[in-house]
């Protein structure tokens, strides 16, 4: 190799390793999102779920729900203390370097981590002190590992708190919520817990450049106006949402001027009627995508509030179709200048980068928990839920590699 080859060559690797990847704080400039060059950023990232929060269906669980009821379930037949040591093995395992490593390595610029409020603080109904906020450091632990992963990747790590205090909606899954106790909507205790968690968070990381923004609430889903609406769907104020949000943008600001923040509208983050306009210059809208056609009509209406708020787009939540469906969705909304987060990385099941296998004791496990098998000895759930440690490791999972080739256009 002569050279100049050796030049061309060092000239590519250079281009590759720059490309996307972070350049300092994100910050909003018009419609589009910029690093601190000023050169536009295509956000192309994942989401982690199932890390810190299980969703049932990503386990083969569903009709049990919410996590807080598949830890419940777990604990009939093992008990407390080796449940508690199940979910620190799960924290250890679902998500660690090699992931981040390996996402890197396919393509991904970005990674996007729903985090769920009780591994930070504790609940509402457990504070010893009504009003006062107990910090717990397992949460921040967490955030900082994978934070240290994704710079040593040239990555940004966007901080989604999907599981909030209370609960934000009635698509229980997704929030683990207790219908029993006083949701998000319902308590104002619970809302300053969410304010506080994201001042404390915002104060943490108010320097640090590899932080993308913060998503500040998940998909809320909820009839502020007409209780039947459970979803959200038809609400045309959303003034508590609103208002809540600009809580919490206040309680940034007071310790973060830097950093995006990023909204999401009712209707699990669609519904933005009465929410805008936008009260922060550093401020993206995020819409979610599931199921429907890759059009323009389809996403027509956040590309006009774009146009008409001035105000940067990201689809944050898309996925769960087929190959082909993912590549024409991605190119529809990169040809608008939109970054994207799939969802998400890993489960029991296709159509992801990686896949968790089942082995035949936790299938008995899931028979079990679903209704349609009969009850394991604590013996038999050990050896189930020790196997399925095992293979939601990466080096133990299966990846589709045509999946990251789909996301890619490759």
């Amino acid at each position: 190799m002569n050279i100049i080859q050796r030049f061309a060559c060092c000239l590519l690797l250079l281009l590759f390793m720059t490309d996307g990847k972070a350049q300092g704080i994100l910050r909003v400039q018009g419609r589009l999102i910029v690093n601190e060059r000023g050169e536009k950023v295509i956000l192309r990232g994942m989401g982690l779920g199932g890390w810190m929060l299980q969703e049932s269906y990503m386990l083969k669980v569903g009709p049990v729900g919410p996590q807080y009821r598949i830890k419940r379930r777990i604990e009939e037949l093992i008990g407390k203390e080796k449940t508690a040591a199940f979910y620190d093995g799960w924290l250890a395992s679902q998500t660690r370097k090699i992931d981040i490593d390996s996402m890197a390595a396919w393509g991904f610029n970005s990674v996007r981590l729903p985090m769920h409020y009780r591994l930070y603080t504790l609940s509402v109904e457990e504070e010893p002190v009504p009003g006062k906020n107990t910090w717990l450091e397992k949460g921040f632990a967490l955030t900082d590992s994978l934070l240290s992963w994704c710079k040593a990747n040239h990555m940004y790590l966007i901080l989604d708190l999907h599981a909030t205090p209370g609960g934000q909606g009635h698509d229980y899954n997704i929030s683990d919520r207790d219908s029993t106790k006083p949701s998000l909507w319902d308590s104002e205790a619970n809302r300053q817990k969410m304010i506080a968690l994201w001042r404390r968070l915002a104060e943490r990381y108010a320097n640090e450049p590899f932080i993308g923004g913060f998503d500040i609430i998940n998909e809320p889903n909820w009839g502020f106006e007409d209780a039947k609406d459970r979803n959200g769907l038809k609400e045309t104020q959303n003034a508590p949402l609103r208002k809540l949000m600009m809580d919490i943008t206040a309680a940034i600001r007071s310790v973060d001027k830097k950093h995006i923040i990023i909204i999401e509208g009712n209707g699990w983050g669609n519904n933005y009627r009465g929410v805008l306009p936008p009260w922060d210059d550093n401020m993206v809208l995020s819409f979610h995508k599931y199921w429907n056609p890759n059009t323009e009509d389809a996403i027509r209406t956040y590309l006009q509030l774009r146009e008409q708020y001035n105000i940067p787009l990201w689809l944050g939540e898309s996925g769960e179709n087929n190959n082909t469906w993912y590549r024409e969705c991605i190119q529809l909304v990169e040809s608008h200048d939109i970054g994207w987060s799939w969802w998400p990385l890993k489960k029991i099941g296709t159509n992801n980068p990686l896949e968790v296998r089942m082995t035949p004791e936790y299938q008995r496990l899931v028979d079990y928990l679903t209704g349609k098998g009969p009850k394991p000895t604590e013996q038999e759930t050990e050896e189930a839920l020790k196997g399925l440690l095992q293979n939601v490791r990466l080096e133990n999972n299966i990846y589709h590699k045509e999946v990251t080739d789909a996301l890619f256009g490759r």
